[in-house]
């Protein structure tokens, strides 16, 4: 495993995190068994991984629970990064001001709610769930982190960027105020290479990258008939005719594998890889076998410049958000009313 500076901190983390969102279990990713999911957890730590992402509102906390057991059973030090979720139900939450999304009293509330989840005595990076450059006239939600930082409960502080809208963390990443940007970024979605990763390199913000397979897009397992478990979020996500336009990119990436990359996976990691400004790629790992095959990945070999130019004509400018259905959101926003009835009852 290979490790790298994340930003201006002073640790190091591993080129390949561990993405908890798929083993919270229940909510918008089906499928997930904890027992497996435990496993993958253990089988990442002994591979090396020594960065874990999950989320106040993945399953509830549960993803964070599963998180917390497996780091507190281990000696090595793991750097674990979680998020606070807004707290207005109006999602999208493009026309509030932070105050109304991240009050101090709300981040306040949700970083002790996922210590509690954790059983940890601090959060290595704390992680707002969504962010807006607008919001920078606010500066309660600032002040906020800052305490928890003063008092030990949080280590670092960053932002998770919008879906497949990486600069609306520009001038947040000029501030200083910042540790960390979380970003979608894979072959078919390379936008913040444009101008959000110079930035991030010039003001030495660290960059967590998510979604590199592309919701599982990238993976090559997904075909025009694939059905996925009931309540799951990727049946919207590859809905209409997206499945059968995703089989059509998918065979026309699978001509670039050689004898150096031989597996879709590996050419969609190595891609997120071979940028300089990122500090870690986030991959979903629910199997021990995921976590064996991703970890391969990360042995010093950098992608070959001839195919990293190539994938240039591989994008796929999108954002399937937009287009989901009422429906979707109104899921989400039921999840995050749980999470607040779950921590007023404790």
């Amino acid at each position: 495993m290979q490790y790298l500076a994340l930003g201006k901190t002073s640790i190091t983390i591993s080129e390949i995190g561990y993405g908890a969102w798929g083993i919270g279990g229940t909510n918008l990713w089906g499928g997930a068994r904890d027992e497996e999911s435990l496993a993958a957890l253990h089988a990442a730590i002994d591979a090396g991984i020594t960065l874990i992402d999950t989320a106040l509102i993945y399953g509830n906390g549960h993803s964070e629970s599963l998180v917390g057991q497996v780091v507190r059973a281990h000696r090595e030090p793991i750097f674990v990064a979680t998020k606070i979720p807004p707290l207005t139900t109006r999602i999208p939450t493009r026309w509030v001001r932070a105050k109304q999304a991240f009050p101090a009293d709300h981040i306040v509330a949700c970083t002790e709610n996922s210590l509690r989840n954790l059983k940890l005595d601090h959060i290595d990076l704390q992680q707002l769930h969504i962010w807006r450059d607008k919001w920078l006239t606010d500066d309660d939600w600032i002040e906020a982190l800052r305490k928890l930082k003063e008092a030990g409960k949080i280590r670092w502080i960053g932002v998770s960027l919008p879906n497949h809208e990486p600069d609306l963390g520009l001038r947040l990443v000029k501030t200083g105020l910042i540790d960390s940007v979380q970003v979608i970024y894979n072959i078919f979605d390379p936008s913040p290479a444009k101008t959000l990763f110079p930035a991030c390199l010039k003001h030495k913000v660290g960059v967590l990258v998510r979604s590199p397979f592309d919701e599982g897009g990238l993976t090559g397992t997904i075909t025009a008939h694939t059905s996925f478990p009931t309540g799951d979020f990727r049946d919207s996500y590859f809905g209409a005719d997206r499945r059968t336009q995703l089989v059509a990119r998918v065979n026309s990436l699978l001509n670039l594998l050689d004898d150096e990359t031989r597996t879709l996976p590996e050419l969609a990691l190595r891609f997120c890889l071979a940028h300089p400004a990122v500090s870690t790629v986030l991959a979903g790992m629910r199997t021990q076998q995921h976590v064996v095959k991703n970890c391969m990945v990360s042995d010093g070999r950098a992608l070959r410049a001839d195919i990293l130019h190539e994938l240039k004509a591989h994008a796929w400018p999108r954002n399937f958000y937009d287009s989901f259905p009422v429906a979707f959101f109104s899921k989400f926003e039921r999840l995050i009313k749980n999470i607040f009835a779950t921590h007023d009852k404790q």
